[in-house]
């Protein structure tokens, strides 16, 4: 599975404590949940929490004791099936729609396997440490990030679907608020230099580092605000076609979709937004949030012409924001934290791009059509998990991430 010769390794005792620092996180943000919380499944696309608790538990057994552990055996050889996702090489799935209805194992019993779990996996570190052992630890502890976002992500849209609008926490993690008037900025252009450098971990889809060409451009100084949304909404976006892709406007027309999700009205001339601290005023200076792609790039069009400031506005490519990203520009501090940002590349492979070997060759590539990408990263993000190499992605209709956007320009 391990390709890259230069892969930078650490320390027994460094792996154990991110290891062990991530599993721990995951734990601690069911603290507030309820057993009945961690069970429900509000729509396909998400799952419950005790699902993805078990299944990163799921993904140690399966990918790391079972190919490393002497005189190894599955705590349950059931879960093998229940708890994998997405890996063909590895069997049988339990349907992706019917997750919620796994209510054995219990919530308990999930996180006793996890506890036995991360024993086992403790032990072997301490009397194997070979160079792909420690890789696939790793993609282990980015892998469980990834459901740690997705995590709370699908407890706050399953929170939405109950008219009393439960709050996950009186102190969920903030997006940062903005007054800083809107400018464009150069963009960096010419032929830059793309994808992940140096010899730590990053996933497969990053690289390999290659030539791709910048034109002219600008890139705004800051992400686009609720304010700005709601102004996109009185002056009657979601119901003129000529700002929006065939594809958006039937998928309008379907969905019934008329603001950025979560967005609710409790009187008639305010909107509200329900986050995991409840619902809430609209704060007019947040980041707008939980917008598809199709939403963006209306926006964008209608901006362009709506909004003196915003003339010429489009959908950056994700090689542009790449290039801002290193560039050490002041305004490169916002590009993380707060919202993922869509932009305007398919996720395609990079010239040259292999996938790794074996059943973690499944891991990315396979989904390398009919999704957008999306870059840097969001307030449920866990914090050091993102980079400006980063590549997310998701279909043009998802919303129920913290997806937001920037806007770029041809020119300056």
């Amino acid at each position: 599975m391990l390709t890259d010769t230069n892969y930078q390794t650490l320390s027994s005792d460094e792996l154990l404590e991110q290891f062990h620092r991530s599993r721990e996180y995951s734990r601690a943000l069911i603290e507030n949940l309820s057993p009945e919380d961690c069970q429900a499944q509000s729509m396909e696309d998400a799952s419950p929490a005790k699902w993805h608790l078990a299944h990163v538990t799921w993904f140690y057994e399966v990918m790391i004791l079972k190919p490393f552990e002497e005189n190894f055996a599955y705590w349950n050889p059931q879960f093998a099936i229940l708890f994998n996702s997405y890996y063909n090489g590895i069997g049988d799935k339990h349907p992706r729609s019917k997750r919620g209805l796994l209510t054995r194992p219990t919530l308990a019993e999930v996180l006793a396997w996890r506890k036995n779990i991360e024993a086992r996996v403790s032990a072997l570190l301490k009397v194997k440490f070979s160079t792909e052992l420690q890789w696939l630890i790793q993609l282990g502890i980015n892998h469980e990030q990834q459901h740690q976002e997705l995590l709370l992500t699908d407890i706050h849209h399953l929170f939405s679907n109950n008219s009393l609008f439960p709050a996950y926490s009186d102190e969920p993690v903030q997006n940062t608020l903005t007054t800083q008037p809107f400018q464009w900025i150069r963009g960096v252009s010419g032929l830059i230099e793309a994808g992940y450098e140096g010899n730590g971990f990053h996933f497969d889809n990053e690289g390999p580092k290659h030539a791709a060409l910048n034109q002219i451009h600008s890139i705004g100084n800051r992400l686009v605000t609720n304010a700005e949304w709601l102004a996109f909404i009185e002056d009657g976006g979601y119901q003129n076609f000529k700002w929006w892709l065939d594809a958006g406007w039937a998928w309008l027309q379907t969905e019934k979709i008329s603001a950025p999700l979560y967005w609710n009205k409790e009187s008639k001339n305010q909107f509200f937004r329900f986050s995991l601290c409840g619902n809430a005023p609209l704060d007019m200076h947040a980041p707008v949030s939980n917008i598809s792609y199709f939403e963006a790039d209306a926006f964008a069009r209608w901006a362009s012409q709506h909004i003196t400031s915003f003339a010429g506005a489009r959908l950056p490519t994700e090689f542009e924001w790449e290039a801002l990203a290193k560039s050490n520009s002041e305004y490169s501090t916002d590009l993380f934290g707060n919202v993922w940002q869509w932009t305007s590349s398919n996720y395609t492979p990079y010239p040259g791009y292999q996938p790794w070997g074996g059943i973690a060759g499944e891991y990315n590539g396979k989904f390398m059509v009919n999704q957008m990408i999306l870059r840097g990263s969001s307030a449920y993000t866990p914090a050091g998990h993102s980079r400006s190499t980063y590549r997310n992605f998701f279909p043009t209709h998802a919303r129920w991430q913290m997806t937001g956007l920037r806007l770029a320009k041809d020119g300056v």
